[in-house]
C-alpha cells in the first residue's frame, strides 16, 4: 500500500518543476554574493590544481580542518559539485544558481514522495507545493552556498525512503534498506552536518509509525516487564535490534566527524552570537525565545534579512521580558501536538508526529542547546524543519477542505497562500542580485545590526565609492560601538581617502577595544583572528613614515606573541623587513610563515624576492617556479620569475622567460609591462621586427612609457631607422623633456642624419643644463663647435671635457686635432672634423653601452593587510614598477659591444691619419 501510495505521476512531476522554475527562474540573473565570495571566489578548493584530496582536509571555505581559524563546517561533498561548476563554467555565477535550481526540483519531488508515506495525494501535492514555493528558501536555492542544505536534503529523503522498505512480510528485518541509509546518512552528512538527525527520524518512525505503538501502551509494557509479569515481545526485540544497529553507526559517523575537527569546536566571536557568551538566564532565556522567532519565520515569511547576528534580536535578560510569553505560547503549542501524536493512535496523530519530528530533529544542530554556532537565526538552516511545517500546513488544510462549510475558503486560502508566497519568493530572488541590493534589502528590515552596515560599505568600497562607504561604516561603529572590525572599517577607508591621521585614530580605537590578556587563559581562544588584523593594518599605515619603522615593526611582532601562527602577521612583517634593508630577517620570517603553510603560493613568491635581495638569483628563481607550481597563474611571480631569467643573461633561459612573460600578458592584457618586456626579450635575441611589434603594443596601452619609447628610438637608430626613430624621441621628450638619454639620441640623429647642426646643438645644450658634468653631452657639443668652425670655442670645449674624464684618450685625441687645426689655419680651411666618425663614432659606441634602458621590474611582495570585517572580499594585491636605467648585460651583449668598439677605433684611427696628412 505505501509502495502505491508514493508512486508520483508525470503530471505531478511536471506541475513542481513548473512552479520552482516560475520561482526561481530570476535567481540565474544573481552573482555571488555575501557567503558565496568565500566559498566560490577565494576557495582554492575549486580550482583543477588543487588536489582533489584537499577538499576532504579542508572546511567548507577551504580553510584547513586543523586550523583553529577553521569554521569545523565539513562538507567535501558540496564543495565538490562547486568544483565541478568551476570545471565546465569556471566563474560564471548562472551555471552555479541553474545547479541550486535543479537540487531543489529534487528536493520537492522527493519530498513528494515522503508526503505521499502519510497524507493522501491531494494532501501531499499541496504539501510539497508549499515547500516549492515558500519565501524562506530564497537564501538556500538562490544563495550559492545553500547548496549544501539542497544536496544534504536529498539524501536525507532518500535515507529516509529506504528505511520505510526495511520491514518485510510478518515484521521481519531486510538488511539491505538498512544498509542502504546507514550510506545514505553518511553521504548527507558529508553535503552538510545535520544530515546526520535523519536517524533520529527513522527511529521514531520505526516505533510508532512501523510498529504502531504509543507512548502509554510502550510505559505499560515496560512497567509489566519491570514488574516481572511479561517478557519482551518477539517484534519489539526486532525494533530494538533495528534501532541499536542505526545507533551504532550513527555513533561511528559522530566519532569520525569529532575526528576530523580535531576535538576542536570553531571560534566564534560574541558579535557572532551574543546570547552564547552571555550569563544566565539571558543566554537560555535568549536561545528559547529564537524558536518561537524561527517558527513566525514559517508562518509568516514576509520580512526576510541575510543576517540576524549582532543586534538584530536584543538579548531577553529578564523573566519579565514580555517576549517570555512568545517562548510559553510556542511551547505549549508544540506540546499539545507532541501529546495528541505520541498519545492517541491513527493516521492523524502518526502524521502530526511524522512532521514535528522534520521540524524539530534537524533544527537541532542550529539550535544552540548542544554546541554555540555562528549565527542567531539563519534562514537556511530552516529547509528541512519546513517541510515538517508544510506536512502541518496540509494536514489542517486537509482536515478543513472535508468539511463542506470550509470546503471554499480553504481552497481560497490555498490559492492566497500558494500565489503570494510564490511572488514573495521571485521578489526575494532579486534581493540576491548584488551583495549591495541584498544588505540594502536586509537594512530594510533590521537597522540595529552593525554587520549590515559594514557589508553595505564593503559593497560600495568595492565599487571605488568611499565617500559613501565611510558613511555606512561610521553608522555600523554608532549602532554597535564596541565592533572591533567596524572601526577597522573606517580606518581603512579613511587610508583610501588618504587621510592618514584619521585612519591610524580609527585603527587605535579599535586596538583598544581587543580584549585584555588575561594570565593562564589562552589569548587565542578568546580573539577572533580577523580582528588580530588592526594591529596588520595599523603597522602598514605608519610604516609609510620612514621614521616609525620600528614602531611598525613592534606592532607585527606584537601580534605573533598574541598568536605565534599567526601567518599574516609574518608575512606583513617579512616586507617590513626587506623596507629596513633587513633581508636575513626577512627571510626567517617568511621561513617560519611557511612552516604554518608550505601551499602558500604568495610566501614563496616573496621569500624569492628576499633572495634577489640577498643577489641569490638562482634561489630566487627556485621560489618563484615553487610559487608556480602552486599556482600556475601566479602574476607577479610569472613576471618577475621572467625578468629574472632574462637578466641572467643564459640563452638557453630566454625561451621560457618568453612563455612566462606571453603567459602574463594573457592574465593581464591591459598592462604595457608586459609587452615591453617581451620586445626587450626579442632585442635580446635579434629579432627587430617583433621588437618593433611588441614595443609599439605596450606603447599603444600607455603612451607616455618612457623606456619603450626610448628602447623603440634606440632599436630604430641601431638597425638603420634613424628618421623613424625621430618621431619617437619627440614623443618620448615631450613627455620627458629631461631625459638626457633621449636628448643625446636625438641630438646624434640630428647632426649626422639630418646634418641639422642647430638642433643638435640645442640638444646637447639642454643635457648640460641638466647635468653641467655628463661627458657624453659635452663632448658631443664641442662637436658642434667644431663644425660651426668656432675652432677657439671647441679647443676650450675639449679642454674642459677633458678635466672632467682626464682618462679618455679619445678626448685627448680630437683635441690634439683641433689644436693642430689651430696652428695650420691654411690647412683649416680644406678640412672639416670628423663629426660622422669621431663624434658619432664615440657617441654611438656609448650609445650601446650605456642608452639602453632595463626592463620594467615588479618585485612587489605580497600581502593580504587590511582585511575586510564581516565581508569575505579580499583586494588584489597591487603591483609596483620600477624603470632601471642600467640592466646587467650578457656575454653575447658585451661581446658585440667590444666588436663595435673595435669597429669605432679602427675607423677613427683612419679619420685622424687623413687629418694629419692634411
Amino acid at each position: 500500500l505505501l509502495e502505491k501510495m508514493a508512486d508520483i505521476s508525470l503530471k505531478e512531476a511536471a506541475l513542481i518543476v513548473g512552479v520552482v522554475a516560475a520561482c526561481y527562474w530570476n535567481s540565474l540573473f544573481c552573482g555571488f554574493v555575501f557567503d558565496d565570495v568565500s566559498a566560490i571566489l577565494d576557495n582554492k578548493d575549486l580550482h583543477p590544481s588543487t588536489p582533489l584530496k584537499n577538499l576532504f582536509q579542508n572546511d567548507f571555505w577551504g580553510t584547513p580542518m586543523s586550523e583553529e581559524r577553521s569554521h569545523k563546517s565539513y562538507r567535501p561533498l558540496t564543495v565538490l559539485t562547486f568544483r565541478l561548476n568551476y570545471m565546465f563554467s569556471e566563474l560564471n555565477a548562472v551555471s552555479y544558481h541553474f545547479l541550486n535550481l535543479v537540487f531543489h526540483v529534487v528536493v520537492c519531488i522527493v519530498f513528494l514522495k515522503v508526503c505521499k508515506l502519510f497524507l493522501d495525494n491531494r494532501s501531499s501535492l499541496v504539501a510539497s507545493l508549499l515547500f516549492a514555493v515558500h519565501p524562506i528558501h530564497t537564501e538556500a536555492v538562490t544563495g550559492v552556498v545553500g547548496r549544501a542544505e539542497l544536496l544534504s536534503s536529498i539524501f536525507f529523503l532518500a535515507a529516509f525512503l529506504s528505511y520505510t522498505k526495511s520491514k518485510g512480510p510478518d515484521n521481519s528485518i531486510v538488511w539491505t534498506p538498512i544498509a542502504v541509509t546507514v550510506l545514505l546518512v553518511a553521504v548527507a552528512t558529508l553535503c552538510k552536518e545535520q544530515g546526520i538527525t535523519v536517524v533520529g527520524i527513522c527511529c521514531v518512525y520505526e516505533v510508532f509509525i512501523a510498529q504502531g505503538y504509543t507512548l502509554p501502551a510502550l510505559l505499560d509494557t515496560a512497567v509489566q516487564i519491570l514488574r516481572g509479569k511479561g517478557s519482551i515481545p518477539f517484534s519489539m526485540l526486532q525494533t530494538l535490534l533495528k534501532l541499536i544497529v542505526l545507533m551504532f553507526s550513527t555513533l561511528l559517523l559522530v566519532v569520525v566527524r569529532v575526528q576530523v575537527i580535531q576535538s576542536q569546536l570553531p571560534v566564534f566571536t560574541r558579535f557572532d552570537n551574543p546570547a552564547a557568551v552571555s550569563p544566565s538566564p539571558a543566554r537560555q532565556l535568549t536561545f528559547n525565545y529564537l524558536l518561537p522567532v524561527n517558527a513566525w519565520l514559517l508562518l509568516n515569511p514576509s520580512e526576510l534579512c541575510c543576517d540576524w547576528t549582532m543586534g538584530t534580536i536584543p538579548l531577553v535578560e529578564s523573566l519579565l521580558d514580555v517576549r517570555n510569553v512568545a517562548t510559553l505560547t510556542f511551547f505549549c503549542f508544540l506540546g499539545s501536538l507532541m501529546v495528541f501524536s505520541l498519545r492517541y493512535p491513527g493516521d492523524s496523530s502518526k502524521t502530526v508526529l511524522m512532521a514535528l519530528c522534520l521540524i524539530v530533529l534537524p533544527f537541532i544542530p542550529a539550535s544552540n542547546l548542544f554546541f554555540p554556532v555562528g549565527f542567531v537565526v539563519a534562514e537556511r538552516v530552516l529547509y528541512v524543519p519546513s517541510m515538517g511545517f508544510c506536512i502541518l500546513v496540509a494536514h489542517g488544510w486537509k482536515k478543513l477542505s472535508n468539511k463542506s462549510v470550509l470546503r471554499k475558503i480553504s481552497w481560497v486560502c490555498l490559492v492566497a497562500v500558494l500565489f503570494t508566497h510564490a511572488l514573495k519568493t521571485l521578489h526575494r530572488n532579486w534581493d540576491w542580485e548584488s551583495e549591495y541590493t541584498l544588505f540594502m534589502s536586509a537594512l530594510k528590515v533590521n537597522k540595529n545590526n552593525a554587520k549590515l552596515w559594514n557589508n553595505v560599505g564593503h559593497a560600495l568600497e568595492n565599487e571605488k565609492n568611499f565617500e559613501r562607504a565611510l558613511q555606512f561604516f561610521i553608522q555600523a561603529t554608532l549602532v554597535q560601538p564596541d565592533d572591533i572590525g567596524a572601526h577597522m572599517n573606517v580606518g581603512r577607508t579613511y587610508k583610501n581617502l588618504n587621510k592618514t591621521k584619521e585612519a591610524e585614530e580609527s585603527y587605535m580605537i579599535a586596538k583598544s577595544l581587543m580584549p585584555q590578556i588575561i594570565p593562564g587563559k589562552k589569548y587565542a581562544a578568546r580573539v577572533a583572528p580577523n580582528h588580530l588584523n588592526v594591529y596588520i593594518n595599523l603597522a602598514n599605515l605608519i610604516r609609510a613614515n620612514e621614521s616609525r619603522l620600528e614602531e611598525a615593526d613592534q606592532l607585527y611582532r606584537q601580534a605573533i606573541s598574541m598568536r605565534p601562527d599567526f601567518k599574516q602577521a609574518y608575512i606583513s612583517r617579512g616586507e617590513l623587513l626587506l623596507k629596513m634593508n633587513k633581508p636575513l630577517k626577512a627571510k626567517e620570517a617568511y621561513l617560519r610563515a611557511l612552516e604554518l603553510d608550505r601551499t602558500n603560493a604568495d610566501l614563496w613568491y616573496n621569500l624569492a624576492i628576499v633572495y634577489i635581495e640577498l643577489k641569490d638569483p638562482a634561489e630566487a628563481l627556485k621560489n618563484f617556479n615553487r610559487a608556480l607550481e602552486l599556482n600556475p597563474t601566479h602574476k607577479l611571480a610569472l613576471f618577475n620569475s621572467a625578468l629574472l631569467m632574462q637578466e641572467s643573461g643564459d640563452a638557453r633561459l630566454r625561451p621560457e622567460a618568453k612563455q612566462r612573460l606571453l603567459h602574463y600578458v594573457k592574465e593581464e592584457p591591459q598592462d604595457s609591462n608586459g609587452y615591453f618586456n617581451l620586445g626587450m626579450l626579442a632585442m635580446d635575441d635579434k629579432n627587430d621586427m617583433e621588437a618593433e611589434a611588441w614595443m609599439k603594443k605596450a606603447i599603444r596601452l600607455q603612451p607616455s612609457f618612457r623606456s619603450a619609447l626610448f628602447n623603440l628610438a634606440l632599436l630604430y637608430s641601431q638597425t638603420g631607422k634613424e628618421l623613424m626613430a625621430l618621431p619617437v624621441l619627440e614623443d618620448l621628450l615631450r613627455y620627458y623633456p629631461d631625459h638626457t638619454k633621449g636628448l643625446i639620441l636625438k641630438g646624434d640623429i640630428l647632426m649626422n642624419q639630418k646634418k641639422d647642426i642647430v638642433g643638435a646643438k640645442m640638444c646637447f645644450e639642454k643635457i648640460l643644463e641638466l647635468d653641467p658634468n655628463n661627458v657624453q653631452g659635452k663632448h658631443n657639443l664641442c662637436v658642434v663647435y667644431f663644425e660651426e668652425k668656432d675652432l677657439i670655442k671647441a679647443e676650450k670645449c675639449l679642454v674642459e671635457t677633458l678635466a672632467l674624464a682626464p682618462h679618455e684618450e679619445y678626448i685627448q685625441r680630437h683635441l690634439n686635432i683641433v689644436r693642430s687645426k689651430i696652428a695650420s689655419l691654411g690647412a683649416m680651411e680644406q678640412s672639416s672634423f670628423p663629426s660622422d666618425g669621431t663624434a658619432a663614432t664615440e657617441t654611438k659606441k656609448n650609445s650601446v653601452q650605456n642608452l639602453k634602458e632595463a626592463k620594467s621590474e615588479k618585485t612587489t611582495t605580497h600581502s593580504t593587510a587590511d582585511n575586510k570585517e564581516h565581508s569575505k572580499n579580499k583586494k588584489p594585491t597591487e603591483k609596483s614598477t620600477v624603470d632601471k636605467e642600467t640592466p646587467k648585460k650578457s656575454t653575447k651583449e658585451i661581446k658585440e659591444i667590444e666588436k663595435k668598439r673595435v669597429a669605432a677605433l679602427k675607423r677613427l684611427e683612419e679619420i685622424e691619419r687623413l687629418l694629419n696628412g692634411e
